[in-house]
């Protein structure tokens, strides 16, 4: 289906809202009048943009306040009303919004208010447009799409129809099943956004909180699905009013746009990308850093050991049991210090996985690589992490860990069983130390929270969960969780620090241990700085649960948290921070979450130790 998107959804200026809009697939926009008003620009010489840049101009938008009013207040109306129509003459628009009237003046009359939709359909025909009447959910009279509809029905012009808007109707909760009883070349045009499920006026809550399909709790799909039945072929257009979006970079979010329409269109079944191949696993994580000492001292307290180096780049790989560490000294790291900067998964089929990447619009990754170094897929995060598509001890296809070698020189093409240290691997599911990468928490820019989300879940294939506000020292921070089925793969999302705030929320490597007190230990034994926990935090933890004589003890001691759900305990601690990034032990008994109720404590402790280490 042809992809539309309101202007008033992007942030910057006409020119810059249609480039971008151009840019990321859209096939037409809708002209938001104030941005029309604000153009240097000419309607034809808008006009002539669109058409270079392969944009049609599906709608303008919006006419206010038209019907059920005064006579002599409606008599002005026609007045601006034909002005309108000869501006969008010149613009090549065929269709205008008018929205259902808010006018103080407006009377509760829908035989008044067919009529005066007729007389305005009747001036728009002169100019070849066509009116799209549409219910505001906060509309005085009329603030439902059935209400909306029978006045149109009983207004009978051929140039005046419906416009359903997804907000609008599902915000009031009324049942999109009745769109049934709309034919479809009376539904002129169907605006799309999807908002988080709030309480609040309905007003405020349109303004400022609606995000693209996929990103909210409404079920827009169903909706879709509802309104294709009737035979509406028009386009699938976005109008979304967000502060965030107003203010990130249009490009970026025109992209996220699009692709949660491809998203929809193949939910609804009218489109079909190629479908998502879900990671199994983790296959590394990439470490960037300036100065690898630091680094290795962290990671070698933790247990692991350095088997190899990358053949022709200065990355070394860093294993304990089947969590892998790569860090990498490149220019790139002197310029943004040390950072998690890529993740490699575990892919059933990598290539597919690229496809299915590219299709719903990833950045497609270009590698400088050697000519004998592996054929990896790579696409790029919102955040710009960088996932890799891998399979390793797949032996039909290229294995990563083969552009490594060892100080011998021998492939790492194959591990084998042989520990980190190169004795019985303690890393293992029943040893004392790491086995695994339990889960990687990314910060997301401030602006790209809801874009991740979504990216994660429709390019990778992972089931999101519901976002959860956690306590920080400077205010509340938002995380989301994306997972496999078997959790095999966990990603924690969070949103970082607003444009205006200089604070700097580190990402962080959680490593999954079957005995953390073990594994704390040894790390302190070898010289590793566990991140010190307040002790109110321990005295609150004995009012709650009961622990068993000497263990609440020893998790004071060694900056151990516990946390318990339904299905399980969870036991974890942290290492200080090296760069942007510190490193989490837990160990997990059926627990299912990741700590949000510890997260507000080790945020603040975080907070202590950087204000004790930066004086």
């Amino acid at each position: 289906m042809r992809t539309s998107i309101a202007t008033v959804s992007l942030s910057g200026s006409l020119t810059e809202k249609l480039t971008a809009a151009s840019r990321a697939g859209f096939d037409g926009v809708e002209i938001f009048e104030n941005d029309l008003l604000a153009s240097p620009l000419t309607p034809e010489e808008i006009r002539a943009r669109c058409a270079d840049l392969g944009l049609s101009i599906d709608l303008y938008q919006p006419m206010r306040d038209i019907e059920a009013v005064p006579a002599e207040e409606f008599a002005r109306n026609l007045r601006r009303a034909r002005h309108k129509f000869e501006l969008m003459r010149r613009l090549g628009a065929d269709t205008v919004l008018v929205c259902s009237s808010v006018h103080p003046l407006a009377v509760d009359d829908d035989a008044l208010a067919a009529d005066h939709l007729r007389q305005l359909a009747d001036s728009a025909e002169e100019f070849g447009i066509r009116v799209a009447y549409e219910a505001l959910a906060w509309g005085r009279h009329v603030n439902t799409y059935g209400h909306a509809w029978r006045i149109v029905e009983a207004a009978d012009h051929p140039a005046l129809g419906t416009c359903l808007d997804s907000f609008h109707i599902l915000s009031r909760g009324s049942d999109p099943k009745g769109i049934a009883d709309i034919p479809g070349e009376k539904i002129f045009y169907l605006q799309l956004a999807d908002a988080p499920l709030l309480a609040m006026d309905v007003l405020q809550w349109s303004r400022h909180y609606r995000c693209f399909p996929g990103q909210g709790g409404f079920d827009v799909a169903g909706l879709v699905r509802n309104v294709l039945d009737t035979g509406y072929d028009g386009p699938l257009s976005l109008e979304v009013f967000n502060d965030v979006f107003r203010q990130a970079e249009a490009g970026p979010t025109a992209v996220d746009a699009h692709r949660s329409l491809l998203v929809l269109q193949e939910t609804v079944g009218v489109a079909t990308p190629p479908a998502p191949v879900v990671p199994t696993g983790v296959a590394f994580a990439e470490l960037v850093t300036p100065d690898a000492e630091p680094v290795a001292a962290v990671l070698g307290a933790l247990g692991f050991a350095r088997t190899a180096r990358h053949r022709t780049k200065p990355v070394d790989l860093w294993r304990q049991g089947e969590a892998r560490i790569l860090v990498n000294t490149s220019g790139a790291a002197r310029r943004t210090g040390t950072g998690l900067a890529a993740i490699g998964l575990e892919s059933p089929d990598p290539a597919g996985a690229a496809r299915r990447a590219e299709a719903l619009l990833a950045p497609v990754l270009p590698r400088r690589r050697a000519a004998e170094d592996a054929p990896l897929d790579a696409v790029a995060a919102p955040d710009g992490t960088e996932l890799f598509f891998c399979a390793t001890d797949r032996p039909e296809l290229p294995d990563w860990r083969a552009d490594f070698a060892d100080d011998t020189g021998v492939s790492q093409g194959t591990e084998g069983t042989r520990g980190s240290h190169g004795t019985d691997d303690t890393g293992g599911p029943h040893g004392t130390g790491v086995h695994r990468i339990d889960h990687l928490a990314l910060t997301q820019p401030w602006h790209h929270f809801d874009e991740a989300a979504l990216f994660h879940r429709s390019v990778l294939g992972l089931h999101a969960q519901e976002s959860v506000d956690v306590a920080d020292p400077y205010g509340l921070m938002r995380s989301r969780a994306v997972t496999n089925a078997d959790g095999s793969v966990r990603i924690a999302l969070g949103v970082g620090a607003a444009p205006t705030d200089d604070t700097v929320h580190a990402q962080h490597i959680a490593l999954a241990t079957s005995d953390v007190v073990a594994a704390a230990r040894r790390f302190r034994e070898a010289g590793g700085w566990l991140l010190p926990i307040p002790a109110n935090y321990y005295d609150d933890l004995a009012a709650r649960h009961e622990f068993a004589d000497g263990e609440l003890e020893t998790y004071r001691d060694l900056g151990i948290l516990y946390d318990r759900d339904a299905h399980g305990e969870f036991r974890h601690c942290y290492t200080m921070t090296v760069g942007r990034v510190f490193f989490e032990l837990v160990q997990r008994d059926g627990y299912r979450g990741y700590g949000a109720q510890n997260a507000p404590v080790r945020l603040a402790a975080q907070h202590t130790a950087r204000a004790v280490i930066g004086g």
